[in-house]
């Protein structure tokens, strides 16, 4: 019998757990051909920015008077993003043409982390034909005047207010820095989030001795950083039946074996298709099933979650009493 990797992700039929997370290569129809054909179950197209959306609705007022400047950062910023993404009016033609192009759900993406004119877009996002849409919220909260609950409220507020004008399901990328993660999750949710993905992976910044200055240094992931992920899908999946994606770190079959063992519904992947391209799904793919067969598993819905918290012998393996565990053993081992 042949194995089904078919999965269900925010209610949509995916032909295989892979999904290609945001990247400059979901930027393209090229590309996202290649990836359809290699076996991607889904795409998650390059993230429209919050500042992109700002910098349209401030030329549409006409601030922008000709030779004049509002900050040094909007000049010296807003022509890079251009040269990303040029827009949203480019990015909505996008989604048109990779809606007419490929027959896997195609999942429009915005970066940002206040309302503004997200909840506009949204609407716009799915008048385009966006099968869903992920929220990749990205707020570093650097005020020490701004609380824990401000933080999260605004993530709530957030989802609530583009939940309201959509009819798609709407996913909600986050970073692991939140001081209890599963109840927060969990109000996201209720906010009306179909999906989360874990984890938002926050590109930081770096000092160059050269030049003295603070940029953002751009470092691909190691299939070292899936675990984080896998231990909170472990533990949220058994407080919740909404879809769960694992995002960072899938590089071969058997980080993506693991997480779908502790629960996700799917793995998304960006460092390894920009590294070694498009075509290596197609070698995750048949390494996975090979790994489903020797362990006599018929399909990804069989085996999903079996490894959850809920489910394996010893549930505080997923705990502090894991961290305890590793240093004896360690300690052991160096002996």
């Amino acid at each position: 019998m042949a194995v089904d990797v078919r999965t269900t992700y925010l209610g949509l039929d995916l032909p295989s757990p892979l999904i290609a997370a945001a990247s400059p290569l979901t930027g393209e129809v090229a590309s996202l051909q290649a990836l359809e054909g290699a076996g991607v179950g889904a795409v998650v197209l390059r993230s429209l920015f919050e500042e992109q959306i700002q910098h349209e609705e401030i030329a549409a007022q006409d601030l922008f008077l000709q030779g004049a400047e509002i900050s040094p950062e909007i000049t010296g910023f807003f022509p890079e993003l251009e040269g990303y993404n040029t827009g949203p009016d480019a990015y909505l033609g996008l989604i048109q043409q990779a809606k007419r192009t490929l027959s896997i759900p195609v999942i429009a993406s915005l970066n940002g982390h206040t309302k503004g004119g997200w909840t506009r877009y949204a609407s716009l996002f799915e008048d385009a034909g966006a099968d869903a849409i992920e929220l990749n919220v990205y707020f570093l909260a650097t005020d020490p005047g701004v609380s824990s609950t401000d933080v999260e409220q605004r993530y709530i507020d957030l989802v609530g207010s583009v939940v309201s004008q959509v009819k798609v399901p709407v996913s909600v990328k986050i970073g692991p820095f939140f001081s209890s993660l599963p109840n927060f999750v969990l109000r996201v949710i209720e906010a009306g989030a179909a999906g989360m993905v874990l984890f938002n992976r926050f590109v930081q910044p770096d000092v160059f001795l050269e030049d003295l200055t603070v940029r953002p240094r751009l470092v691909l992931s190691e299939p070292e950083e899936s675990r984080l992920a896998l231990r909170w899908i472990a533990i949220l999946r058994g407080y919740t039946d909404a879809s769960l994606a694992a995002n960072s770190g899938v590089h071969g079959a058997p980080e993506a074996m693991k997480l779908l063992l502790a629960g996700a519904d799917a793995v998304q992947i960006a460092s390894s298709f920009i590294k070694r391209g498009p075509y290596i799904a197609e070698t995750l793919l048949r390494d996975m099933v090979s790994w489903m067969e020797e362990h006599e598993y018929e399909s990804v819905s069989q085996l999903r979650g079996s490894l959850s918290q809920r489910n394996v012998p010893d549930p505080e393996a997923f705990e502090r009493a894991n961290y305890m565990k590793a240093l004896v053993t360690f300690t052991s081992e160096q002996a």
